[in-house]
């Protein structure tokens, strides 16, 4: 590494052992602030780390942070009267299949209950099922089969799959092309939020992919049942879907997939090549706009969301590495001409990446209010966009 990478590397992982600490991984705590979209990142942030420098303690970590995501987020919260596993399996079952009724997304306030008024800024503080936490927990979890070499977290994730599918997508009428709930309340039987996820679709899409791709190169796996079905249903609701957005996260995402979709593709799991360049085009249109409206980079720390920024940052180190893996590849992408404009059109907007990490980086932005407000998430995607490794390629092995 140059010694820059080696800084950011070695800052990482003071992140992460803070942020086991401090959430209540190491030493394990009783009642640990699990969150399920953070612990989705920080479980590949573990996997990178024990990667890079073979330290057990970080695959130690990833797996005792599966084991408290399963333990608390998959069985009813303390001020529940409902116990045990959230699928309502009996104890042993449940321990078997922990994803196979969903998990919580671990917010502080309970769940809204039936006939009970919505409040949209309520809302936002009370539990439930999120459908783009669970499928950012699935790649966790395929990430951690990949590194392990256990197959069983993928079987985890694919039960995942076919319940959070069956459960958040819908057909309004017969005749209408079906759609997706936002949020789902913790036992999956009423919607909280029916209003769809821009990026739900395609983001599970990408992961229904990825887990199938994983569970046909498993052996073992004759039992499990795959997930074409799944793909086909959620490929027809990604049809004209409108992917632009002027989010920050939104548009890190959409880097994301695409790097994710250019793996499926050279290994031939993708089903609809023609979706990587509207994603990429969608993300630069969304990164265009940013850059012309660039107040809000310079805006004091208390008034900027740290892990917002950072998602981008993240997406901008995916479209990095996906450049190096088409370079690789020129055939598989070489008919497509129009892919390789896209990602000239965005070599520009790298050195956003650089500025929001520099940002974060300096001290007295993290200790501002902002940062601490939301301080484990931040905390978790900084690590994620200086070691983005395992996150972004779980199967590239070092």
């Amino acid at each position: 590494m140059r010694q820059e990478d080696t800084l950011k590397f070695n800052f990482a992982r003071e992140l992460m052992l803070e942020y086991a600490s401090l959430s209540g991984l190491r030493p394990a705590q009783p009642n640990p602030q699990r969150y399920l979209w953070t612990d989705a990142f920080a479980a590949c942030n573990f996997l990178t780390l024990y990667r890079e420098t073979k330290d057990d303690q970080f695959r130690t970590l990833a797996l005792d942070l599966v084991h408290q995501v399963h333990y608390y987020l998959g069985r009813h919260r303390n001020d529940d009267r409902r116990t045990g596993w959230i699928s309502g399996l009996g104890e042993k079952e449940g321990a078997e299949h922990p994803a196979i009724g969903g998990l919580r997304i671990g917010k502080e306030m309970n769940e809204r209950k039936p006939g009970e008024p919505y409040d949209e800024y309520l809302e936002w503080d009370r539990d439930g099922q999120y459908y783009h936490y669970l499928t950012k927990w699935m790649h966790a979890l395929a990430t951690v089969a990949l590194a392990t070499g256990d197959p069983v977290y993928t079987k985890w994730a694919i039960e995942l799959a076919k319940t959070a599918h069956s459960r958040f997508a819908y057909a309004p009428s017969p005749r209408v092309r079906k759609l997706m709930y936002w949020k789902m309340s913790i036992d999956l039987s009423y919607p909280l939020v029916s209003s769809m996820g821009q990026h739900d679709p395609l983001d599970g899409l990408v992961t229904y992919c990825e887990l199938q791709a994983q569970a046909d190169q498993s052996e073992g796996q004759k039992d499990w049942l795959p997930l074409h079905d799944e793909i086909t249903d959620i490929s027809r609701i990604c049809e004209e879907q409108q992917l632009i957005t002027d989010d920050l996260l939104g548009i890190g995402s959409l880097l994301v997939d695409a790097f994710r979709i250019s793996q499926l593709i050279v290994t031939g799991k993708f089903p609809r090549k023609s979706l990587l360049p509207e994603v990429l085009e969608a993300a630069l249109s969304g990164l265009d706009y940013y850059s012309l409206t660039t107040a809000s980079a310079r805006r004091p720390a208390d008034y900027r969301l740290a892990f917002r920024e950072l998602g981008l940052s993240i997406g901008l180190h995916a479209i990095g590495q996906m450049q190096k893996l088409i370079d690789q590849h020129p055939g598989v992408f070489g008919r497509d001409p129009s892919i390789f404009t896209l990602l000239q059109r965005l070599i520009p907007h790298f050195s956003i990446q650089r500025e929001i990490e520099t940002f974060w980086l300096e001290h007295r932005n993290r200790e501002s209010q902002g940062w601490l407000d939301h301080r484990l998430i931040n905390m978790v995607m900084l690590a994620t966009s200086l070691a983005p490794d395992c996150f972004l390629a779980p199967s590239v092995s070092k």
